[in-house]
């Protein structure tokens, strides 16, 4: 009897005891107030779009600066929501660290391609087929769309393409321009060579730049890189150059 007695009271004991810890525990992180911001911008190097300092002046323009706040208090969907509205972030995630941070974590929009069509019109096109504004200074060296530049086929064709140049290491580091004519034929100005690439319309310029890259190696670096003002790879299976005068 006294032993069963003795053991309601231990297990009434320890009952009381696990209700006290997980009170104590619910109640620390509440009364815990954030000690600091940690900012982490993704790619930054390579875009150099958005900054620290401005999501920091973002953050407190909607009274959203989390230092000094009560981690309950801290809203972390919609410190990522007001983020992920600026048009040049590309996704947000936030979170609370134990030991009272908050931590937010931005990748912004990548540029793959600058346009500055005849129209005056300047903007960037993105790693994901979308325009940006050109407000923002880049720091990445990207190939310049110039001429008859609609904002569809910079888009899409352009797009495409200069999704391409990018992926390919060669090509990557040769192309400085796109050149579009009013007929939509396009001219490539390169990095290296004192000439223009004519590519006719962009449709199958896989095989016309493996042509032209062929003919690259095996020709200009024997006859030189500047023996011609044009070369052109429109129709297939034939590179036609025109000689400088």
């Amino acid at each position: 009897m006294v032993k069963r007695i003795f053991l309601t009271l231990l297990m009434l004991l320890i009952l009381v005891y696990l209700a006290l810890a997980v009170s104590v525990l619910n109640d620390k992180p509440k009364a815990m107030v954030c000690s600091g911001l940690k900012l982490d911008i993704k790619d930054s190097i390579y875009a150099g779009f958005i900054k620290q300092k401005e999501v920091s002046q973002l953050l407190k323009k909607h009274g959203l600066d989390p230092v000094g706040k009560r981690m309950d208090e801290i809203n972390t969907q919609h410190i990522e929501d007001q983020l992920a509205s600026h048009p040049l972030i590309d996704g947000v995630e936030c979170y609370t660290t134990p030991s009272g941070l908050l931590r937010i974590e931005v990748s912004q929009r990548i540029p793959l391609l600058r346009v500055m069509d005849v129209g005056g019109n300047n903007y960037f096109v993105d790693t994901k087929g979308r325009k940006m504004a050109s407000g923002a200074q880049c720091v990445a060296r990207l190939p310049i769309a110039t001429g008859h530049v609609s904002q569809q086929m910079a888009c899409r064709e352009l797009y495409q393409f200069a999704d391409f140049l990018m992926n390919d290491d060669f090509w990557n580091a040769q192309i400085e321009q796109i050149h579009v004519l009013k007929g939509g034929d396009v001219e490539l100005v390169p990095r290296v060579g004192n000439h223009l690439i004519y590519m006719g319309q962009l449709k199958g310029y896989e095989r016309k730049l493996a042509r032209l890259k062929g003919f690259y190696r095996k020709g200009l670096n024997k006859v030189g890189w500047n023996k011609y003002s044009r070369i052109s790879v429109e129709f297939s299976n034939q590179i036609i150059c025109t000689r400088r005068e």
